[in-house]
C-alpha cells in the first residue's frame, strides 16, 4: 500500500504521516518501522527542524535511515512500514547537491519509490505543496517546482491514497482504505 500525504509548510503533515505509518504497524505486530530522513542539516534552520522532526518520532519505534541521495540503493526488509519524509528534501538534494542526479532527478527518485515499494509492505510519502503562491522565481527554482511537481504526479498515480493535510485536517483525494481516524 502506498500513500502519499502531501501539505503546505508547517501543516502537520509530518505528524500525520507519522500517525499512520504507527497505526499500519498496531495492526501488523511483526513490521518494522522505517524512517527514511532525507533533509540535510546544513544550516540552522533546517537543523532546527530535523531535532524537531527526531523528537516527533522518539518512542514510535522508528528506525531513522538517513538517505540524502539514491533512495533505490536502499535494501529494506520485506516486512517494513517505510515513512518516507520528505520528497520534497529528497528532489532538492537530487537537483542541487553535489552528488545529486541533476538533470537525471525525476528518473532516479521514481526508481528509488518504485525500489522501496517493492520491498516494503507499506510505503508513506510526505511531501510539499510548493505551488500556492503566485511569486514569481528564479530559474533554478522554477526548475526544481516542475521536477518536484512531476514526481508529486507520478506517485499520486501510483499510490493507494492521497491525503492532503490543511491546518491539520487530513483532506482525502484518493482512497481511504484503512479507515485511519486521525486528527487533532
Amino acid at each position: 500500500m502506498v500513500m502519499v500525504v502531501c501539505g503546505g509548510s508547517g501543516s502537520g503533515k509530518s505528524e500525520f504521516a507519522e500517525q499512520a505509518t504507527t497505526s499500519f504497524a498496531r495492526t501488523d505486530r511483526d513490521s518494522k518501522l522505517l524512517y527514511i530522513a532525507t533533509m540535510m542539516g546544513e544550516d540552522a534552520e533546517s537543523k532546527c527542524k530535523i531535532q524537531r522532526h527526531r523528537h516527533m518520532r522518539k518512542d514510535k519505534g522508528f528506525e531513522t535511515i538517513e538517505c540524502f541521495f539514491d533512495l533505490k540503493d536502499l535494501v529494506l526488509e520485506n516486512n517494513s512500514i517505510v515513512l518516507l519524509d520528505c520528497l520534497s528534501n529528497l528532489v532538492s538534494n537530487e537537483c542541487f547537491a553535489k552528488g545529486g542526479a541533476g538533470k537525471q532527478t525525476v528518473e532516479e527518485v521514481l526508481a528509488g519509490i518504485y525500489s522501496i515499494k517493492a520491498q516494503a509492505k507499506h510505503l508513506i510519502i510526505v511531501t510539499n505543496d510548493v505551488f500556492g503562491d503566485a511569486i514569481s522565481y528564479d530559474p533554478y527554482t522554477q526548475w526544481f517546482m516542475q521536477v518536484l511537481g512531476q514526481l508529486n504526479c507520478h506517485i499520486a498515480a501510483l499510490a493507494d491514497e492521497v491525503v492532503e493535510v490543511v491546518y491539520g485536517i487530513p483532506v482525502y483525494y484518493k482512497g481511504f482504505l484503512h479507515g485511519l481516524k486521525i486528527g487533532r
